[in-house]
């Protein structure tokens, strides 16, 4: 007797039916990695068009899966295993839940018999994988048949996508992957998210207390950038004439030189102190969070305007009028009802001193080694370079100092988990076609990544990763001799990392602060991966006490 072939013996199992409902739906590349539970999932993107860009670490995959999210602006499959494989993964969607990054998370389950609360005894087996998981997406949902896969991904990804968008999380039992689907082929499967309007006396009202305002001055988001609503944020400041100070997630929301542009100083006090005296406030995008408030020492004396896709973060930290809208809808809807301003002599004399004075206290430390990095990084940058920042010293200088031009500006402040750099920037270069992709990392956030040299090795991702190298966690250090007068536990052995890169295969070279410019913009037009190792010793910025200007 003749076999026959094994493609041809294949009977369509659940996992394909898991595979088309993505296809159809418009996916086009996935991060994870196999598992035990899940190898019929896994066994099925073979038999697809899926591109498959498989990490060494979940969490990794999960960071990755976020920064292909961030620069498509579309749903990013993830899928994860049983028990340890979902669950290393939580941290990295944390990130993307506190960012509003839409990931679908489809996640094996142990076998159906196994559900319900009895111990069975299976490999990777929790008494309850989704409630381990919701505090850190945004619903779960299981499919316990073949038939249940379409909607309940459609659904998933509908929710995902809807703002604010964030992570949902799909787990389907390992014999239901297994186990021939008696459904046809998926092809007929659509998950548009509806949108989220402002209610039109919210509008009304907003604009009746901008119209009156003399010294109004916006305060952008990240919101504003997931929106794609940049234009309408320009358009509706230019029609107020009123200063814009964009968050550290909201960086590109408005222009960087704009005589508008209060930039991203929010640590400063000075900035802090202009937002305060702001006669009405208009929020965008923006809950207000502990970053954006400058640690909670923000306190409005004017009226608040918060404009916020979250209705749980609406006058969650301060009072105000709460209107909750997709950040775009509403601006556009705001421009249109707003008379134009005549307060551009105030507004542009005041950016400029506000400003003038950041830069004078600046001045007055010792910060030339910290401000010449970081303008060495943008001036190597090609302006619509994307860049992913880690938690570290350069990354925060970052969050205030760097202006994104063009290039999408990333970093892992949602949740401020560690390790966040390289895979989120392997994630958007596998989207990119090529194109140039930074990674910024310290010596300790470098340690949580190390893995993925070989996923950029593995898949040829044209990721410059510049790496810092203090000896140890810099901003911890820093932040503990300012409080106690001593630092523990931040000093770290670790590797020669350029001869680590290089043992994967991966060009690296070890540089000077006078060399950085030279030897990244080198690493950049390479066209493939690249590491850049400087070791250097940085200082934040101090902090001013001013409490009025």
């Amino acid at each position: 007797m003749t076999l026959l072939p094994i493609e041809t013996q294949h009977r369509r199992n659940g996992g394909d039916v898991v595979i088309e409902s993505l296809e159809t739906l418009g996916a086009s590349t996935v991060f994870g990695i196999p598992g035990q539970h899940a190898l019929g999932l896994f066994d099925a993107l073979r038999r697809s068009n899926l591109r498959f860009v498989s990490s060494r670490v979940e969490n990794n995959a999960a960071f990755a899966a976020d920064g292909h999210a961030r620069v498509t602006g579309q749903v990013t499959p993830l899928l994860l295993s049983t028990g340890p494989g979902a669950l290393t993964a939580l941290a990295g969607l944390q990130e993307a839940m506190a960012a509003s990054v839409p990931v679908l998370v489809i996640s094996s389950q142990i076998p159906s018999a196994g559900l319900g609360g009895a111990r069975r005894g299976f490999l990777h087996e929790l008494p309850d994988q989704q409630a381990v998981a919701r505090g850190v997406v945004k619903s779960t949902r299981i499919a316990r048949a073949a038939s249940q896969i379409p909607s309940a991904i459609a659904e998933a990804w509908r929710e995902a996508a809807t703002a604010p968008c964030g992570p949902v999380w799909v787990e389907i039992p390992q014999d239901v992957l297994l186990a021939e689907a008696a459904v046809p082929p998926v092809t007929d499967l659509s998950a548009a998210p509806a949108p989220l309007r402002p209610r039109a006396e919210l509008v009304t009202e907003a604009a009746r207390i901008l119209a009156a305002a003399e010294r109004p001055v916006v305060l952008a988001g990240g919101g504003v950038v997931r929106a794609g609503a940049e234009a309408s944020l320009r358009e509706l400041a230019e029609r107020l004439q009123a200063p814009v100070v964009t968050t550290f997630g909201g960086k590109g929301a408005f222009p960087w030189e704009h005589p508008l542009s209060l930039q991203s100083w929010l640590e400063d006090r000075y900035v802090t102190a202009f937002l305060e005296q702001a006669d009405v406030l208009l929020v965008v995008g923006s809950g207000l969070g502990e970053l954006s408030s400058n640690y909670h020492t923000f306190a409005p004396r004017g009226r608040v305007i918060q404009i916020e896709a979250d209705p749980g973060k609406l006058e969650s930290n301060h009072p105000a009028l709460g209107i909750h809208a997709d950040a775009r809808t509403a601006l556009d809807h705001l421009a249109v009802a707003v008379p134009a301003g005549h307060r551009g002599d105030w507004a542009y004399a005041a950016v400029a001193d506000v400003l003038t004075r950041v830069g004078e206290r600046l001045a007055d430390q010792d910060l030339d080694l910290e401000q010449g990095l970081l303008a060495a990084v943008r001036s190597a940058l090609p302006d619509d370079t994307p860049s992913f920042w880690d938690m570290t010293i350069l990354g925060y200088w970052a969050w205030s100092a760097y202006d994104p031009r063009a290039g999408e500006f990333h970093s892992a402040q949602g949740a401020g988990g560690l390790g966040y750099g390289l895979p989120a920037a392997l994630g958007a270069a596998a989207a990119l076609d090529g194109a140039p992709v930074l990674a910024v990392s310290g010596d300790g956030g470098a340690m949580y990544s190390l893995a993925e040299l070989a996923t950029l090795r593995q898949h040829d991702l044209p990721v410059v990763w510049l790496i810092i190298d203090d000896g140890g966690y810099g901003i911890l250090r820093e932040y503990m001799n300012d409080t106690f007068g001593a630092a523990t536990a931040t000093e770290l052995a670790r590797p020669d990392f350029a001869a680590l890169a290089e043992s994967f295969g991966i060009p690296a070279v070890t540089t000077t602060p006078g060399g950085l410019g030279a030897d990244l913009t080198k690493a950049l037009e390479s066209g493939g991966p690249c590491v850049v190792v400087l070791p250097a010793r940085l200082n934040m910025f101090a902090p001013t006490h001013l409490e009025t200007t």
